[in-house]
Parts: C-alpha cells; structure tokens; sequence
C-alpha cells in the first residue's frame, strides 16, 4: 500500500483541538487515550503523533485520531505532521495501539464506577445549575456512553459542553476512557436550535 493512496481529512473543533478522519481504519473498532507522551510509550501511532513539538493528548479511535496541542502552532503545520504519522503508520503494518497498552485498561466495572463517581461529584453539580443532568447509559470495553438531559438536552451548547467541560473532568478523573460518546436525542429536547434544524433536516 502506498502512503499517497491513503486519504486524511481534518476538522479542527477548537484552536487546542482537531480531529483527523482516515478513509481507513487506524484501529478497527476499538479506541485508546493517551494523555501524555510518557502514556504512549507502548503504541507506536501515539508515540509518534506525541514527538511533534506541543502535542498534548491523543485519541485515536477507528479511523479518528484527535489530537489536542498547546501551541500557538497552527493546525495545517501540524496536521502535515499528524498525516504523515498516520501514513507511515498505516504502511508499516504494525498496530496503532500496542496490546500491552491494551492490557493496561481497567474492567469495564472499574471504569463505570470512576465515570459515575466523577458524574456525581463534579459535572452534575456544575450542570444542575442551568437544569441539566448527565448520565452515564453503557460502558463497552473503555468507551462510555453518556446521556444529557434536562436543560442539556436540546442546547444549542450542548456540544461545547460535552467537548469542554464533561469530557474534561472525565478524563481527568479515568484517563483509561477512550471514546465519549454522546447518545442524547437532542431533537427532542424543548431547545428551538434542534427543533428547527430537525425540522428542516426532514424537508430535506
């Protein structure tokens, strides 16, 4: 396989954060946080994405790797970095994601516990001020799914939310989550945003 055939498209979500979308699996079906270098140690994918100068996290998850920095950096230099880390990575042949890092991570018990102790003492304390909850639904290996409701469900802000502030405390608190993935039906909430965009999304 040649690296030229090997497509990445990146969509940065904030000036610390960009996700890059592969045309391919990275690492099929599964997903991995690392959240220093000294983490990555083990995963080669990781390990290289952290040795670009002011890399400070990296997700990878089936054929996404988010990556966040804490440079002034702009992510087209770095994502020319990041793209040619994946490349290489694809080529060799050799997993994204070692299987002693894998053997790291904690039961899915353990992991349950540790996001819903974090749920109950710091986000749903913050969030309960503007009316809105969060739940914790199911945990599949070290991915979560969460579930935001009352005045969470259907904000405009709901994403800013997730992405700033209960993944923040999430991963503080159980660094071995990987993906957070938000099940909320938003459509549903009472917030006109969704409302009205659900509502031309089905004219369409």
């Amino acid at each position: 396989m040649s690296d030229t055939q090997i497509q990445i498209r990146g969509e940065p979500f904030s000036n610390v954060k960009c996700k890059f979308i592969v045309d391919r699996p990275v690492y099929d079906g599964r997903s991995h946080y690392f959240g220093s270098a000294a983490a990555a140690e083990d995963s080669p994918l990781a390990k290289s994405i952290f040795a670009i100068q002011g890399v400070t996290s990296v997700l990878i998850s089936h054929n996404e790797i988010t990556v966040g920095k804490g440079t002034t950096a702009e992510w087209p230099v770095i994502g020319r970095q990041v793209g040619a880390a994946i490349r290489e990575q694809l080529v060799s042949g050799v997993p994204a994601v070692s299987e002693a890092a894998r053997a790291k991570l904690p039961s899915e018990d353990e992991i349950r516990a540790g996001v819903e102790r974090v749920l109950a003492a710091e986000v749903n304390p913050f969030v309960s001020q503007h009316g809105g909850v969060v739940k914790l639904v199911d945990v599949k290996e070290n991915t979560i799914f969460v579930q935001m409701g009352g005045g969470c469900q259907g904000c405009g802000s709901a994403t800013a939310t997730l992405r700033l502030g209960v993944e923040v405390a999430i991963r503080a608190a159980v660094p071995s989550v990987g993906d957070i993935r938000d099940v909320t039906d938003h459509a549903a909430g009472k917030n006109p945003y969704y409302a009205g965009n659900a509502a031309t999304a089905g004219a369409r």
